[in-house]
């Protein structure tokens, strides 16, 4: 079925999944710890922010007063409807823009930190999208990074890739669950910092998209 013309323009359509994820995401945030994880996520941060693929906004309540500016990229019409409602309540200021990962409208080297949440999972280039975050990056600016991947049991890495080849990405958005997350940050000339491998829920038996990393990556 075609999208409708005014849907033709976004880079991004997925609107039936947008709208569960912005439910989904704010459960997460309430009963499953999601939100003190944004809090750890960007806790520490100054000057000024780009955030890819920023959804609905959720991260946006948490940024600290030291940052000037947060400049939000989302693709996706209705996450980025609810993002901008998102921006208004925020404590820092928070320019919400349409975008990809994969084509950042920004200038080269114009920001001290990128924040990647809950995103590498879905966009269509990994290595573009990084190359990209390096881009508009200063040099020695700062990637923060939480994501769901590859998990470390062999079983559920073969049930990631079973997955991730039918019908996760169909389902969900263009989601893969098992994308080697810092492996790509190495790949694409990061430096790793500190990080944390986590399961998100802590209880109940594992999905697929349960294994997630926290941590920080340098602009070599």
């Amino acid at each position: 079925m075609p999208s409708p013309p005014s849907a033709a323009k976004d880079a991004v359509y997925h609107p039936h999944f947008a709208r569960f994820y912005a439910r989904l995401s704010v459960t997460a945030d309430e009963r499953g710890g999601v939100a003190e994880l944004r809090k750890e996520l960007l806790t520490g941060l100054t000057g000024r922010v780009v955030e890819i693929g920023a959804g609905n906004g959720l991260n946006f309540a948490h940024y600290p007063p030291a940052v000037s500016e947060v400049v939000a990229i989302e693709p996706e019409r209705h996450l980025r409807r609810l993002g901008a409602a998102a921006a208004l309540r925020a404590g820092v200021q928070v320019d919400v823009m349409p975008g990809t990962a994969e084509d950042l409208p920004l200038e080269s080297g114009s920001f001290d930190a990128a924040v990647a949440s809950l995103v590498l999972c879905s966009v269509a280039d990994v290595p573009r999208a990084l190359e990209e975050v390096r881009r508009v990056l200063r040099p020695g600016g700062e990637l923060r990074f939480y994501e769901h991947g590859r998990a470390e049991g062999r079983v559920m890495r073969a049930v990631q890739r079973a997955a991730d080849r039918t019908v996760w990405p169909l389902l969900l958005g263009g989601c893969h669950s098992g994308r080697d997350v810092l492996g790509e940050l190495t790949a694409a000339g990061f430096t790793l910092g500190a990080y944390r491998r986590l399961r998100v829920p802590e209880k109940g038996p594992p999905t697929p998209a349960s294994y997630h990393v926290l941590g920080t990556a340098l602009r070599g």
